[in-house]
């Protein structure tokens, strides 16, 4: 019955609105505010630190031969999610981050493994994971930038077949380390927002064919490998599209609870991914 009221309030027709963000640290919900929608309005209100803000969203390069922008996965749901994304992140938090325009990118970060500045990011966002692929150098290189301290959250893959695309570049760069569930008292789902309530998070596409998942993969999972010392170091979100909800956060129609959702998570990856 919920699914099939969330489906039928995506073909209602509704003014065209933009819904912002503005909600404090210790609200229960994400409030929204209806804007007259204009995208020349999305480049960002937030001031950048003249100084050098602290966090800026870093987007994972990969090669594959997927679907995105030009065949490149890792491009899917850019710029629009991490504009969207840090635009909240810096309403919700006292995070000093970089704005991200929603023309063309600019204060998001594209990161290749193999450029030099990869360690001045602690946060690496990797979409569409499951058509990854990586040379023996990328996975030597991600190996010791997680053991480092980095922190790497995958996103958008769904199914048993790319979970198994995912899980074979896994296995090369942590043979020994195990892709385990995170259990429901893990830190990361307590940092700032506790996160009891885990439902699953779809595509748009999903939702206007009236289910909210893709493929084989019905059932959401959040799993995560771990360092010697217990600090999470990959976050996994399979079986689920945080990127496509916050990217639609101005959408009318896409539900807001999952949307609000899908900021908690990405907002207690960020916070644990500073602070661990």
């Amino acid at each position: 019955m919920i699914l099939h009221s969330i489906v039928a309030s995506l073909r209602r027709t509704v003014p065209l609105a933009l819904l912002c963000v503005v909600a404090c640290v210790g609200s229960a919900d994400l409030l929204a505010q209806r804007m007259p929608f204009d995208r020349r309005d999305l480049a960002g209100d937030t001031p950048v630190d003249p100084d050098g803000a602290e966090f800026h969203f870093a987007r994972l390069m990969y090669r594959d031969g997927g679907f995105g922008r030009g065949n490149r996965s890792w491009t899917t749901d850019m710029p629009e999610a991490e504009h969207f994304f840090m635009e909240g992140l810096m309403r919700l938090t006292r995070v000093d981050g970089t704005p991200v325009s929603v023309y063309n990118g600019a204060g998001g970060e594209r990161v290749s493994l193999l450029d030099g500045n990869l360690y001045d990011y602690p946060f690496l966002y990797g979409v569409e994971v499951g058509r990854w692929g990586m040379t023996a150098d990328e996975v030597a290189v991600l190996r010791d930038y997680l053991l480092r301290g980095g922190f790497l959250m995958v996103d958008d893959f769904h199914g048993s077949q790319q979970w198994a695309g995912f899980a074979a570049v896994m296995q090369r760069v942590f043979p020994d380390r195990p892709i385990l569930d995170i259990q429901s008292d893990d830190e990361v789902f307590h940092v700032l927002y506790d996160l009891d309530e885990r439902i699953q998070i779809p595509g748009l596409a999903a939702l206007y064919n009236n289910v909210t998942y893709e493929g084989d993969g019905v059932e959401p999972t959040w799993r995560g490998i771990y360092d010697d010392e217990g600090r999470l170091m990959v976050a996994i979100n399979h079986n689920m599209d945080l990127g496509d909800a916050w990217e639609h956060a101005d959408t009318p129609g896409y539900p807001e609870p999952m949307t609000a959702l899908a900021y908690r998570f990405a907002v207690n990856y960020v916070i644990y991914s500073m602070t661990h």
